[in-house]
């Protein structure tokens, strides 16, 4: 009994591993009906199935395998074309085996009758009628990617050369060569003290073994990505078939491997942006006519290695995302406000897809519109420590970029130390390492108020002192300061640390449940003593200190929505000014590239508004208090100037006072805002105004560079240049 079990487990897991690799033939035969190889290939699978069915005993399966069969010896031998009805039929014939398969795993029995519509229609299909197409535009499959197969192996049959070996195991593997590695640090620590020679060349070969066996255990753990990209041209092809469109998928790239772990993890999220490519991006034949494309739309998958990560690329060309009709939804779905909504920009708006709840989609079907979507790919990715970028162009075609770490098991970090305390930081949240010594400790750190900032490459670095935010006893110089620079998303700042050891590798060990709730830390590792080190979560510290207040919510999202929503108070860095009758103004730190005091008598006109010569060129003033429909109640000669950034521009924005900057919870958000204003809420105790500073760039004078270029031409004597260039 134990062995025929034994033969029905590798029954199933064989059958199953072809068929998976059989719905992407099928795809490819129907482009190449001529590719006897292709076809040949196809036949094999179903003709081992039915064999070995029939031996088992399972008549059904074994019935319907052999009409299947039957077909595809007829196009084998040439007596028939595939033609896509005939192509349909099949697949709803593969289906249907993986449904008698998966019955036979979870009862030892082939289920409920069910084929009884479907073998008729075979054999009339095998008997040379025309076969119709099958009663569901899209299979089960197709409509449920984030609903998993049992038994189901990604992988395609196993040469001779290939072993199964049980997930299991290599789990346990992996866990012994994460200790192995935490055993040979603390040797290799324990030798650098010790110093004796005879040890040294055991510690040294122990490191080169301990180094390739951890290599090769990884390398068991990685798979292709293209295990994941099997099942897409099958879902592609009955999409296509059910929306009425026509679509070509490539792929390039499938050889790319990751961690299985990883593997598992973004499966889901990858087929429902292929789906949402389908679906919303790519037009009908008569659409792309109309619009000058070719009638069939183009959708790419692209897999690389770069800087010790994954990218993946998922690019079409279809009608792109409509910012309009975004905002449209958004304002419909009370995700923001219509006063919110108009103030974003296009790339802004476009990134709104990533709230949760948002949908376009106008009717809910089993395809979309449930508003379960993007947001729910961003959470899965970033959970794997990952990124998901999105750009779209009207009637061009949207790309969405993803960059997924390698593994998750043993990753690179960076060792520092606070408060008496190690920590390890991942080495992909690192950007840059700095360290200032004796004066430039006063230069180069500044204080506005009691907030630090490093003057950084003519830009102003916020920072953050790592023990304070853990709430620990800061153990360092005061003549020296180290500085590690963090990145998450688009957003940098500063951590301060008491001082920096050096980058290993590390083994990365869950943090215990009592654990769950620190956002501050992803986990946990054992250093070469024998001591626990934590591992910090770089956005969750960046959440707790203010820098990244709204991070992950794009542009205007985090200063439209963040000071109108009620979730929980963050913290976050901000300046505060008063200017004319406003007497307490705010706006983000972040956007705050130097803080200056000008000479009233040096400020000049250009086309009639303030400037003054700055740093080499000409600086833009805005009065806020002007700009509010207030005057200005400062006397003092030295003008109040906040240097703001927006984009490539600078501006100046003369305030009447600098308050403070401080670093607090935003509560009791009111989204009425004035003109000029986005909205009002209470910081440190006391109502604050938020200035818009969106509104504010674009009554300002920006710089032409038409204007310029017209400038150029004619200084050079070129009048054809300076007279015909379009304004």
């Amino acid at each position: 009994m134990m062995e025929d079990q034994e033969f029905v487990q590798e029954f199933l897991i064989e059958s199953n591993e072809n068929l998976t690799r059989l719905d992407s033939e099928m795809v490819e035969l129907e482009r190449r009906p001529d590719d006897h190889e292709l076809l040949a290939s196809v036949f094999r699978t179903v003709h081992t199935i039915k064999g070995t069915c029939g031996f088992l005993g399972f008549s059904r399966l074994e019935a319907l395998a052999h009409v299947t069969e039957d077909i595809l010896s007829d196009l084998r031998n040439g007596r028939r074309q595939l033609d896509t009805p005939l192509t349909s039929l099949i697949l709803e014939s593969v289906d249907a085996i993986k449904r008698i398969l998966r019955s036979i795993e979870a009862t030892s029995g082939e289920g409920e009758p069910f084929e009884s519509e479907l073998i008729p229609r075979l054999k009339q299909a095998r008997d040379g009628a025309t076969a119709p197409l099958p009663a569901a535009a899209t299979t089960t499959e197709a409509e449920s990617p984030s609903a998993t197969e049992p038994g189901s192996p990604a992988k395609g049959p196993a040469p001779d050369s290939n072993l199964r070996v049980d997930v299991g195991l290599l789990d346990k593997l992996m866990n012994l060569v994460g200790e192995l590695v935490l055993t040979r640090n603390q040797l290799v620590q324990y030798n650098a003290a010790l110093d004796d020679s005879s040890l040294n060349a055991i510690s040294q070969r122990l490191n080169l073994i301990t180094t390739e066996l951890q290599e090769g255990v990884m390398k068991t753990r990685m798979q292709p990505i293209g295990l994941v990209w099997n099942k897409l041209p099958r879902i592609v092809r009955d999409l296509s078939t059910a929306l009425g469109k026509e679509i070509e998928l490539d792929m390039d790239g499938s050889d790319t491997e990751l961690d299985r772990t990883i593997l598992e993890a973004i499966k889901d999220p990858l087929t429902h942006i292929v789906r949402n490519s389908c679906d919303h991006g790519i037009e009908t034949p008569a659409e792309r006519l109309a619009r000058g494309k070719p009638g069939k739309g183009r959708l790419a998958l692209s897999a690389f290695h770069k800087g010790g990560h994954v990218n993946i690329e998922i690019s079409d060309d279809g009608a792109g995302i409509d910012p309009a009709r975004v905002r449209l939804k958004a304002v419909e779905r009370n995700l923001l406000s219509a006063a919110q909504a108009d103030r974003l920009s296009e790339a802004e708006a476009v990134n709104l897809v990533f709230l949760p709840g948002f949908s376009t989609a106008q009717t809910v079907t089993n395809i979309s519109g449930r508003g379960v979507g993007m947001d729910v790919v961003k959470t899965h990715i970033e959970r794997i420590g990952g990124t998901v970028v999105l750009s779209s162009q009207t009637g061009q075609g949207t790309v969405v970029r993803v960059k997924i770490p390698l593994t998750l098991a043993i990753i690179p970090g960076l060792v520092v130390s606070a408060g008496g305390e190690r920590f390890v930081i991942p080495q992909m949240n690192l950007h840059e390492l700095i360290r200032v010594e004796g004066e430039n400790v006063q230069s180069r750190i500044e204080y506005i108020h009691s907030t630090p900032v490093f003057r950084r490459r003519e830009a102003l670095l916020p920072l953050t002192d790592l023990s304070r935010i853990l709430r620990l006893a800061p153990v360092r110089r005061h003549d020296e300061i180290s500085i590690v620079v963090l990145q998450v998303d688009q957003h940098r700042f500063g951590l301060i640390v008491d001082s920096i050891s050096d980058s290993q590798e590390i083994v990365v060990k869950p943090l215990a449940l009592e654990f769950k709730g620190l956002n501050c830390y992803s986990g946990a590792t054992i250093m070469g003593d024998g001591r626990i080190a934590l591992i910090l979560d770089v956005p969750g510290i960046g959440q707790m200190s203010g820098m990244l207040a709204g991070a992950g919510q794009h542009g205007r999202v985090a200063a439209a929505a963040a000071y109108t929503s009620q979730p929980a108070d963050e913290r976050k860095s901000l300046l505060l000014f008063r200017a004319g009758a406003f007497s307490r103004l705010a706006m983000p730190l972040s956007q705050v590239a130097r803080l200056e005091k000008i000479a009233a008598s040096s400020v000049e006109r250009a086309a009639g508004r303030p400037v003054v010569q700055y740093r080499g060129r000409i600086l833009p003033l805005l009065s806020v208090a002007e700009f509010l429909g207030s005057a200005s109640t400062s006397e003092d000669d030295l003008l109040h100037v906040v240097i703001y950034r927006n984009g490539a521009s600078e501006l100046g924005l003369v305030v009447d006072e600098i308050i403070d900057v401080v670093e607090e919870a935003v509560t009791n958000r009111h989204g009425c805002g004035g003109s000029g204003l986005l909205a009002s809420a209470v910081v440190a105790g006391r109502i604050t105004d938020f200035l818009d500073l969106h509104a504010l760039a674009g009554s300002a004078c920006v710089t032409d560079p038409e204007s310029l270029y017209r400038l150029e031409a004619a200084l050079a004597g070129n009048r054809v240049l300076a007279e015909e260039v379009p304004a």
